[in-house]
């Protein structure tokens, strides 16, 4: 099939104090998060003076892709929209449409299949389409990827340099910690979420050479009386202090790309001064972020589209599909991040 450019979909962040409160009712429009977490995360943004990091790593992100295509191919440009902040996703199909693109594949900076992570973007390119109307691009969503060869390498390679972090005589013992956003256990039991970041983990790990690492999870922001996933971060880091008399911990944020809010607070924030009551040396890893092997994986998925190259995963579960079937993902009520 024919395409004419490729749309880059993220989460999207504030840029300034004043964008905060906008944003942040975009982000919840619909879910049942209490007003006072909603305050709670507004001042983690204000904190950091109102600016998320996430637009310009996406931004960086951008142009390394547009690079790595004009190097190798194929030749396509690259629009990005985002779903909760500018540039938002109906203003660049918009624009997509003047500029006579008539058929895009859409990256979206989520590894893993879930509600919040793969089917409610696919949900916001179609109404983003039905708010233009006639003559909208139309958009195919590249697949998931959380055991590409490429996604692996790239976090494990952030692991390796952080473990390089951790003195030679306890860096073979250390505990390493993946996190991911936790989601609402309903969400998570209608996905494979949990299963892809397990195996993400185990592949990681295999790739270092390195027992199985734990798995956590981060940034609740539901109401206490709605299961989520478990264990916090936090709560596991005491734990483990408790049993253990843990001295070290290597903490990767495998579940996000960037460093999004929920990374440089919740992690550098919050479980740093967790960890530094406790004692423990906390090294965090880095996202996966510019890492040459993540640029060429989203070129592979793109080739995948538009040449038939054939598609690779590493472990057992196989390549992500390039269409959901109607009842991947789906969630009930008012749910979600």
């Amino acid at each position: 099939m024919t395409y004419d450019a490729v749309l880059f979909v993220s989460f999207g962040g504030p840029e300034r104090p004043e964008d905060v409160m906008p944003f942040l009712e975009n982000v919840l429009r619909g879910k049942r998060v209490p007003h006072e977490r909603m305050m709670e995360v507004a001042e983690h943004y204000y904190h950091f003076g109102g600016r998320s990091p996430i637009n310009g790593q996406n931004r960086a992100l951008i142009a390394a892709l547009e690079r790595e295509l004009q190097a190798h191919g194929p030749s396509l440009p690259v629009y990005w929209g985002n779903r909760n902040w500018h540039p938002m996703l109906a203003d660049t199909l918009r624009q997509m449409r003047a500029d006579g693109v008539r058929r895009a594949l859409a990256f979206v900076t989520s590894a893993f299949g879930s509600y919040s992570g793969c089917r409610q973007y696919r949900e916001d390119i179609e109404r983003a389409r039905m708010e233009i109307g006639p003559g909208a691009p139309e958009i195919h969503k590249l697949r998931t990827f959380h055991n590409h060869p490429g996604f692996i390498a790239a976090a494990a390679a952030r692991v390796r340099v952080a473990l390089e972090q951790v003195p030679p005589e306890r860096r073979d013992s250390v505990p390493l910690v993946f996190t991911a956003h936790s989601i609402p256990l309903s969400m998570a039991d209608a996905s494979p979420y949990v299963e892809q970041l397990r195996e993400s983990c185990q592949l990681v790990c295999q790739m270092l050479g390195r027992p199985a690492g734990a798995l956590a999870y981060q940034s609740r922001s539901g109401p206490p009386s709605q299961p989520w996933l478990a264990p916090d971060i936090c709560d596991y880091i005491r734990q483990l202090r408790s049993l253990s008399g843990l001295t070290d911990i290597v903490v990767m944020p495998i579940g996000f790309l960037s460093d999004h809010m929920e990374v440089i607070y919740d992690l550098d924030t919050e479980t740093a001064a967790v960890c530094r009551e406790l004692g423990v040396n906390l090294v965090r890893a880095a996202t996966v972020g510019l890492h040459p092997a993540l640029i060429s994986m989203i070129r592979e998925l793109i080739l995948e589209r538009t040449s038939g190259q054939q598609s690779r995963a590493l472990g057992t579960s196989g390549p992500g599909c390039d269409a959901c079937q109607p009842e991947c993902c789906l969630v009930t009520g008012s749910q979600g991040r």
